[in-house]
C-alpha cells in the first residue's frame, strides 16, 4: 500500500513538474498569434487591402459598393447553328440598347474549351429598377419577342444569373484587349462569401497587372457562385502568367485559404464575338 501511494505521489509530482512547460507553450502560442495578427494587419495596410467585417451590413452591400447589376446569360445552342445564332443575337443587342435605357452589353464570347456550342453574354443594368424594366420589355415589346422566338429555335438550353461586381475588383469596361479569356466559376459553401472576398481582396494585388477583367458574385440564380474573368493573349501566355504568380510570396497562402471554401469549380476558355464591347 505504501509503495503504491509513493508511486502515485511520484506520478502526481511528475505531472506538476510539466505545468510550467505547458504554461510556457501557451504563452508562446499566444505571443505568436498576436504577432501574426499584427503582421497581417501591417501587410493588409501595405497592400491597401480592405478587410470586410461580416456583422455590420448585408453581405452584398459589404462586397459591392455600387448599384450596378449584371446579368450572366449562358446559351447552349444546337450544333452547326453558331453563325445564324450570332447574327440574330447581334440584332438583339442593337434593339435592346436602342429601346431600353440604362441597359448595355458588357461582353459576349464563344466557348472554345469547355462546353461546346456554348455562348456567354454579360449585360449591365444601372440598378435593379433598370433590370426589372428590361425584363418587362423583353416580355412585352413585339420586336424583341420576335427576336427571342427566332433565337429559341437554335437553343438547346439556357440559364442566367443576376450578379454584382466585387468592389475590390472594379467594373469591366469596354476596350480591346486583343486576347482570349478564361472565365473561372466557383460554387462556394454557404456562408463563406465574405471570407472569399477578404482573401481575394489581397489575392487580386498579385494578379491585377495580368489582365484581371472582371469579378462577380451571384445574387439571383445559382447562389454562392463567383465568376472571375481573366484575359490572356493565348494558352502559352496563360501558362507563363500563372506560373509567375505562384512565385510571388503570399499567393500560395491565398490559394490555400480559398480551396476549403469551394464546393465546385470549372473553367471556360473563351473568344470574343465580333460585336462584344470587350474584345
Amino acid at each position: 500500500m505504501a509503495s503504491a501511494a509513493t508511486s502515485s505521489m511520484k506520478l502526481n509530482l511528475k505531472g506538476f513538474k510539466s505545468i510550467p512547460r505547458f504554461c510556457s507553450l501557451i504563452s508562446r502560442s499566444i505571443s505568436i498569434s498576436q504577432s501574426n495578427e499584427a503582421n497581417e494587419g501591417w501587410w493588409n495596410k501595405f497592400l491597401h487591402v480592405r478587410t470586410i467585417d461580416p456583422g455590420k451590413d448585408s453581405h452584398s452591400r459589404l462586397l459591392s459598393d455600387s448599384d450596378l447589376v449584371y446579368e450572366l446569360q449562358i446559351h447552349d445552342i444546337k450544333p452547326c447553328s453558331t453563325e445564324l445564332y450570332l447574327k440574330g443575337y447581334e440584332h438583339w443587342v442593337h434593339n435592346v440598347q436602342e429601346k431600353i435605357k440604362d441597359t448595355s452589353l458588357v461582353g459576349s464570347w464563344k466557348v472554345l474549351v469547355g462546353d461546346q456550342d456554348q455562348l456567354v453574354h454579360i449585360w449591365r443594368y444601372n440598378d435593379y429598377t433598370a433590370a426589372n424594366r428590361a425584363m418587362e420589355m423583353y416580355c412585352t415589346d413585339p420586336e424583341l419577342q420576335k427576336l427571342q422566338k427566332d433565337r429559341v429555335k437554335l437553343i438547346r438550353s439556357q440559364e442566367n444569373q443576376l450578379m454584382l461586381a466585387f468592389s475590390f475588383w472594379g467594373h469591366p469596361i469596354a476596350q480591346k484587349w486583343d486576347c482570349n479569356y478564361e472565365m473561372r466559376s466557383y460554387i462556394l459553401k454557404p456562408g463563406t462569401m465574405i471570407e472569399w472576398g477578404n482573401i481575394w481582396a489581397r489575392a487580386i494585388t498579385y494578379r491585377k497587372k495580368n489582365h484581371a477583367v472582371a469579378g462577380f458574385f451571384s445574387q439571383i440564380g445559382q447562389l454562392y457562385m463567383v465568376h472571375h474573368i481573366w484575359g490572356y493573349k493565348d494558352l502559352q501566355v496563360r501558362k507563363e502568367v500563372r506560373e509567375e504568380v505562384w512565385r510571388n510570396p503570399g499567393w500560395d497562402e491565398c490559394v490555400a485559404h480559398t480551396v476549403p471554401l469551394i464546393r465546385e469549380m470549372r473553367s471556360r476558355w473563351l473568344t470574343p464575338n465580333s460585336f462584344s464591347p470587350i474584345l
